[in-house]
């Protein structure tokens, strides 16, 4: 006999207990089940996937880029006919930084300006023209295509060829963006520095500081007093480029006004409550992931007549 849960939640990191938690708890307090996987059952839950006695309808799987075993059983439910939010392909698309570079680019995104520079096993020997150097200014950023989350491997004060190739030494295999340093224009006392969340249709902007990496919440009355709509519009499109279900995005705006996607596209989410921890996410806006994820599902169980 085959048991069914509504969704199934995996997560390794320990921090993501709180999460998986409330998670569970608005889910079942709307009569939706859940049934979370992490290294106490992966094997256990990888058999019973196998042998057809377990099925998830819906899956959210935030270890697959941790642990090598949690992909397989994803690749395994994906046969299952399991409906994946944020499917690997497209995922493994979204955060290579100099693909998303040039297909935002081309969808009228406002990006820094950027030198794409090959890995050093396709090209060991560099050149950068001095001109092209001097477009990005000083101090430039120097960024890993495919290392991603919290910052990984990312310089933000070089100043020279030389921190380039010193950097490109330590992934041999990972292209890198050297990018231009992007500040922010300051309302009222705030620096315009914003994380703006995708999840699950819902779009959902907050302050971010960049320098003290602290959120704060953005009212209605903040996006209309600083005309931020925009923001709104820029994730839908980025959006509508990667086909995501939930990611985060950074957005700066110049003292030009001009609207500036920095860190085009985080599909791990940190999700640490802010009551738990300083620098985390406001709790009510981790609430409101959550909400429109069971929303979601929701949705989704009556058009498929789950």
């Amino acid at each position: 006999m085959i048991e069914k849960f509504d969704i199934g939640f995996a997560y390794v990191w320990e921090f993501d207990g709180k999460f998986a938690h409330k998670f569970e708890e608005i889910f079942q307090a709307n009569g939706l089940t859940t049934f979370v996987i992490g290294f106490h059952n992966i094997e256990e839950v990888r058999e019973r996937i196998k042998e057809k006695s377990l099925h998830f309808h819906f899956y959210l799987d935030r270890a697959w880029d941790v642990e090598e075993q949690f992909e397989t059983l994803g690749n395994l439910l994906m046969k299952r006919k399991t409906h994946f939010f944020n499917p690997y392909k497209k995922v493994l698309h979204a955060i290579d930084k100099a693909t998303m570079h040039l297909e935002l680019m081309t969808a009228g995104i406002n990006v820094p300006y950027s030198i794409i520079i090959p890995p050093v096993t396709e090209k060991e020997e560099l050149f950068i023209s001095l001109s092209n150097l001097a477009i990005l200014g000083r101090p430039f950023i120097i960024k890993p295509c495919n290392t991603t989350g919290g910052g990984i491997g990312v310089i933000t004060g070089a100043e020279s060829l030389h921190d380039v190739l010193f950097e490109r030494k330590f992934n041999h295999e990972d292209k890198y963006l050297l990018q231009e340093k992007i500040y922010p224009v300051i309302l009222e006392g705030m620096r315009a520095w914003f994380r703006v969340f995708y999840a699950f249709g819902k779009i959902i902007p907050v302050w971010w500081d960049d320098m003290t990496h602290l959120y704060q919440i953005l009212s209605p009355e903040e996006i209309e007093k600083f005309n931020l709509k925009k923001l709104f519009q820029i994730t839908r499109t980025i959006n509508k480029t990667v086909g995501l279900d939930f990611f985060s995005t950074e957005i700066v705006i110049t003292p030009e006004q001009k609207f500036i996607v920095i860190d085009y596209v985080n599909d791990q989410c940190d999700l640490r409550f802010q009551s738990a921890h300083r620098d985390g996410v406001p709790d009510e806006i981790i609430v409101s992931i959550i909400n429109a994820a069971k929303s979601e599902v929701v949705k989704l169980k009556r058009k498929y007549r789950l």
